[in-house]
């Protein structure tokens, strides 16, 4: 077991080594980098992590991270709203923003369907995603998730649902449903994956195949 020389020092190194990824040894390095810095410095870094807990929202319509009620991709005209990409998390939004290849708007889940871990459609933003699709005319919905067991599960179930609201508009070609094109490798996280290969694998997106 690790002995500090400071109960203050050890709380700190406690907090920074709860971060994902983050080992005792890292945490400390990070903690005595902090307590060499000036007052001014260490109080502008946590007053960034302060704001960022209190300030920040989630967009009420795709419910990526924003600083508004609404997010400045929902908002902005240069954006395609005809077109949206469904996300399991925020990190995917940015990854596929940094390929400069998509133009459209985009819905963030939260998550992915998962029963080993107790994740259901109802834990993760599948209803208003399916809220959105008559009322704002999407054409196009690509299907831009993990490409493993619980992210094909979570496609084949958004997939059912769509056709399903579709069918019972008496017209189910109303919308187009796309997938990435595997150059995404099998298993793959979409924010490990590198921007290229990402970024082909979004403009040479697929039919979704049920």
């Amino acid at each position: 077991m690790e002995s500090y020389p400071s109960i203050l020092l050890e709380n700190a190194v406690n907090q920074v080594a709860s971060l994902p990824g983050v080992g005792r040894k890292t945490a400390l390095r990070h903690v005595l980098h902090l307590l060499r810095q000036s007052e001014k410095d260490v109080d502008a870094f946590t007053s960034a992590i302060a704001r960022l807990k209190k300030e920040v929202r989630y967009c009420r319509i795709c419910h990526n991270i924003s600083d508004q009620d609404i997010c400045p991709i929902c908002q902005s005209h240069k954006r395609d709203h005809h077109t949206i990409c469904v996300v399991e998390n925020i990190q995917d939004v940015m990854s596929i923003e940094n390929t400069g290849q998509y133009t459209g708007i985009y819905h963030v889940l939260g998550g992915i369907i998962s029963p080993m871990d107790g994740i259901g459609p109802k834990d993760i933003e599948v209803d208003s995603l399916m809220e959105r699709i008559l009322p704002e005319h999407i054409q196009e919905v690509i299907l831009a998730l993990p490409t493993t067991m619980e992210g094909d599960t979570t496609n084949f179930y958004i997939y059912r649902r769509l056709c399903n609201m579709l069918e019972s508009q008496h017209n189910p070609n109303m919308v187009k449903i796309t997938q990435l094109a595997r150059g995404v490798a099998i298993g793959n996280e979409l924010e490990y994956t590198d921007e290229i290969t990402l970024g082909r694998s979004i403009v040479n997106r697929v039919a979704f195949n049920g």
